[in-house]
């Protein structure tokens, strides 16, 4: 319980400002629901009282001091204004309950919108190496699904505890003042119930937070790795094998959500079974010891409502206690993810200048390892790249080519050595200013579900896309010609991640986007692989026409994509073997 505790503050000091003040205020809303119970409940006395026994009905002081307010001395005068008033009361609470369940909901929701926009912001600020690290379905489970846990699980059946103390102690002030003996009892009866059924189930509800915190993160991961590999699993038969897989995670999951459902509302039956036999109790009890019996009935009908009352707050604050410790595996997730670090240049009023790029890249004694348990991948790397030049780097799969780019890209930090430009080391603190000068066409091209517009100019808003830049970016990629043979033109939609275009439709696509940000650098990671040789030849000439500022470095197996390099590295190991001056040095030395 402590560590639950201790993960409830943590999470508190997540919440921002606002939603700070929504909650004291909402404190206040549960003191006045709590204060219109007691009125309500306190009403039942005389009311009943007149009704059954008017003769003793001026023996409450309550009543008395209305009966010399409106001047009455016989009962009967007091039967419509005693009805009114409890009516008032009745609908007065009510809708203050409902105004507090509103305001709880809404609250709640909210929460969980701040928590999901915070998480989803820090995670796309987090270094390339930490998404490396980690599986994407994590992220996905925890904003998606785990965030709807903690506002259903532990945001709302917090403010439920809250609420239910606070009114629970208002219940019972009303009905100690009734009968002291009685209210007693009950309390402490109910309550020691509920107390002993929380103790027997906290060992299950804390596995099956854990149970459900693991198995919804697998489901996803299932859902991801079965519709993302869908061409795979079709050609190979493996749909049975996925569905199993999926099924395998699915069910204990549910089981899991449904064992803490039950366990958060089974005690409800056996209690209100219970209360009966402590109203019939009592009921015997106030016989024997109240001389006149039409006393009975108007004490004995406000226990009852008070019971009615007491019980389901009972209830709902076990619930709350039980749901509380069923999810707080999901809670200790959601707090990790909304600890993660921020960056400086997150902050929207931080505005990121360009590095001033106007000499050259060069990299010392530079290596690199995912981490200190994993092996080298770059080792003793000593490269000088100038500005304007054409660049390519070869080396067999697996030989750090790839890597070394990432490193130049600012994605990764160097584990040894210095990356440098124009003289100034690329550290955490100007990675961003050297990354505007940069564009990026990865063999993979990633498309939204978008125009065709929309995805050359990535990223921006879509009012504020210069259309003529985009034509002529599509121009220089050599795919203009397709796009206006397209009936919406460049608001033609590409459809998940590019399916309704070709391969090479979506590589020119992605070459497009990059020349469309007109950066002093271009990266052109196996870029070219997926078109045919005559496309890959217009494009390479179009890069070759390229302002004789704009830097461009080249991942090719294709040694044709290499010709207007004017410096060829070839990598291996991890290491760089040689360095070509020309293509002609590379082709002569490796194919002659």
């Amino acid at each position: 319980m402590t560590t639950l505790i201790h993960s409830l503050i943590e999470l508190w000091t997540h919440f921002g400002i606002t939603r700070k003040r929504q909650f004291f205020r909402l404190l206040f809303l549960m003191m006045v629901a709590s204060i219109a119970e007691v009125v309500s409940i306190g009403s039942v006395l005389p009311f009943l009282g007149i009704l059954v026994a008017p003769e003793l009905v001026f023996e409450y002081p309550v009543v008395q001091i209305l009966a010399d307010y409106l001047q009455a001395s016989r009962p009967q005068e007091l039967q419509l204004p005693l009805t009114i008033i409890f009516s008032i009361a009745a609908l007065f609470a009510g809708a203050v309950r409902l105004l507090l369940l509103y305001f709880t909901i809404n609250f709640s929701v909210m929460i969980g919108a701040d928590f999901s926009a915070n998480i989803y912001k820090r995670t796309l600020y987090q270094p390339y190496l930490v998404h490396a690290s980690r599986n994407s379905s994590e992220v996905i489970n925890s904003i998606t699904t785990k965030i709807s846990t903690i506002v259903y699980s532990v945001v709302m059946p917090v403010l439920t505890i809250i609420s239910s103390t606070i009114m629970l102690l208002f219940v019972l002030i009303v009905l100690l003042l009734i009968d002291p003996y009685i209210a007693i009892v009950a309390i402490f009866g109910f309550g020691s119930l509920y107390m002993i059924v929380a103790i027997l189930t906290r060992h299950k509800l804390s596995k099956n937070s854990v149970k459900v915190a693991q198995e919804s993160t697998k489901v996803v991961k299932f859902l991801q790795e079965g519709l993302g590999g869908i061409r795979d699993i079709l050609i190979d038969g493996y749909q049975e094998i996925y569905c199993k897989m999926y099924k395998n995670s699915d069910y204990p999951l549910r089981k899991a959500q449904g064992e803490n459902q039950f366990i958060a509302g089974s005690p409800r039956f056996a209690m209100e079974a219970l209360s009966m036999v402590f109203i019939a109790a009592f009921a015997y009890i106030l016989i024997g010891d109240v001389n006149e019996s039409g006393s009975v009935i108007p004490i004995l009908g406000t226990f009852a409502i008070g019971a009615q009352r007491m019980l389901p707050v009972l209830q709902q604050a076990y619930a709350a206690v039980a749901n509380l410790r069923g999810s707080s595996e999901s809670l200790n997730d959601i707090n990790i993810l909304l600890s993660q670090p921020l960056p400086n240049y997150a902050d929207e009023s931080y505005t990121v200048t360009p590095f001033e790029f106007s000499n050259n890249i060069v990299l010392e004694r530079l290596g690199f390892h995912y981490g200190n348990d994993t092996p080298i991948v770059l080792t003793n790397i000593n490269l000088e790249i100038k500005k304007g030049s054409r660049v390519g780097f070869v080396g067999v799969t697996g030989s750090g080519k790839s890597t070394l780019i990432d490193i130049i890209m600012g994605l990764l930090p160097p584990a040894q050595g210095k990356f440098l430009v124009d003289g100034v080391e690329i550290t955490d603190l100007n990675t961003q200013s050297w990354q505007r000068n940069i564009s990026h066409v990865p063999q993979a091209i990633f498309l939204t579900d978008d125009s065709i517009e929309a995805n050359i100019a990535f990223g921006i808003p879509k009012d504020k896309i210069d259309y003529e830049s985009v034509v002529n970016a599509a121009k220089q990629a050599q795919i203009e010609d397709i796009i206006e043979s397209w009936p919406d033109k460049y608001q033609t939609f590409v459809g998940e991640r590019g399916i309704r275009l070709s391969g090479g439709q979506r590589q020119r696509i992605g070459i497009a986007r990059a020349l469309y940000k007109k950066t002093d650098v271009i990266i052109l990671d196996e870029a070219t692989s997926a078109l045919d040789s005559e496309t890959e030849g217009k494009i390479m000439e179009t890069i070759e026409k390229f302002d004789k500022n704009i830097t461009v470095l080249i991942i090719a197996h294709r040694t044709t994509t290499l010709k207007n390099c004017n410096q060829i590295v070839e990598i291996q190991s991890g290491a760089i073997h040689r360095i070509y001056n020309s293509y002609n040095d590379y082709h002569d030395m490796n194919f002659n």
